[in-house]
C-alpha cells in the first residue's frame, strides 16, 4: 500500500509554515496513522532529514494526547483517535493532508504539535470536588439514579483531546467543557459545588479565547469518546441557573 501524505511544517511558532510532500510506500493496511508517521520519521531520520514533529503517548485511544487533522477532519475520516485510525480507511495511492489542530486557543508549538494546555487550565477553574466527604461511604450508601450514572459515565469517557474544538467552525470548547461539568454535576458528590463550577468553567473557557457554540455539531461528529451534543444544552440550563442563584 501507498500514501501520499502533504504534512504540515513549521519549525516554530513564529516561523513560516508549509504542506511538504512525501511518499510513503510498503505500508500495510493493518497499520495505525501514527504507525505511518513512524514508518515517514524513521525514513526521514535516514535520510538525514528532520522528522516531523506530533504528539503521541498511549497509542490505544485513551490519554487523547495524538490530535490532528487527517484529510481535512479532526482525526481523520472515523470518529477515533488518530492512534486508532487504520490505513485501511484510505484508497491505495491516496493523498492525505495531515494539519495541526486548527485554533486560537490552541497555539502551534512545531509541525503537529499545537499546546492545549488551555484544556487543563478550563479543568483547573472547577473541574473537581473540594467539599468534605470524611471516610469512604459504603458503596450503596448514597443511591444515584440509573439514568443519573449512566449519563456521568458517558461524560466522564471525555479524553480532552481537543478534537470538538478543531472540528468546531468557531474553535469552541463547549463540548469538552459541558463534559467536564456535568459529569460532576450530575453525581450527589459534586452537587454542593455546581453552581460555582458551571460559572467558573465556562468563565475561563471564555478567557481562554475559545470561540462561541452555535450548535453546528460538528463537535460530536468528531468526538473519539461519543459525547452528545445534548451535553452542551445541559450545560447551558446549568449555567442559566446559576447565574439566577448568584
Amino acid at each position: 500500500m501507498r500514501l501520499t501524505l502533504r504534512v504540515w511544517r513549521q519549525s516554530g511558532p513564529e516561523a513560516p509554515g508549509h504542506l511538504t510532500e512525501y511518499e510513503v510506500d510498503g505500508l500495510s493496511a493493518d497499520m495505525s496513522f501514527l504507525e505511518l508517521l513512524d514508518v515517514l520519521n524513521e525514513r526521514l531520520a535516514l535520510g538525514g532529514e528532520e522528522p516531523v514533529a506530533f504528539d503521541h503517548d498511549c497509542r490505544e485511544g485513551i490519554c487523547g494526547a495524538c490530535g490532528m487533522v487527517v484529510g481535512g477532519q479532526a482525526h481523520g475520516p472515523e470518529p477515533t483517535t488518530v492512534c486508532q485510525l487504520h490505513l485501511r480507511s484510505f484508497a491505495d495511492g491516496e493523498v492525505v493532508d495531515v494539519e495541526p489542530w486548527r485554533a486560537a486557543a490552541f497555539p502551534l508549538v512545531k509541525d503537529l504539535v499545537v499546546d492545549r494546555s488551555a484544556l487543563d487550565r478550563v479543568i483547573g477553574s472547577g473541574g473537581y470536588v473540594t467539599a468534605p466527604t470524611g471516610g469512604a461511604p459504603e458503596a450503596h450508601a448514597t443511591p444515584v439514579p440509573a439514568a443519573d450514572a449512566e449519563r456521568a459515565f458517558q461524560d466522564a469517557a471525555c479524553i480532552g483531546c481537543g478534537a470538538c474544538v478543531a472540528a468546531c467552525p468557531n474553535g469552541s470548547a463547549a463540548l469538552f467543557t459541558a463534559a467536564k461539568v456535568s459529569h460532576l454535576n450530575t453525581l450527589p458528590q459534586g452537587a454542593p459545588e455546581a453552581d460555582r463550577r458551571v460559572l467558573s468553567m465556562v468563565s475561563a473557557m471564555d478567557a481562554e479565547g475559545f470561540g462561541g457554540c452555535t450548535s453546528a455539531g460538528e463537535c460530536a461528529r468528531a468526538c473519539p469518546a461519543g459525547i452528545p451534543l445534548p451535553t452542551i444544552a445541559a450545560m447551558n440550563r446549568a449555567y442559566l441557573r446559576a447565574t439566577r442563584r448568584a
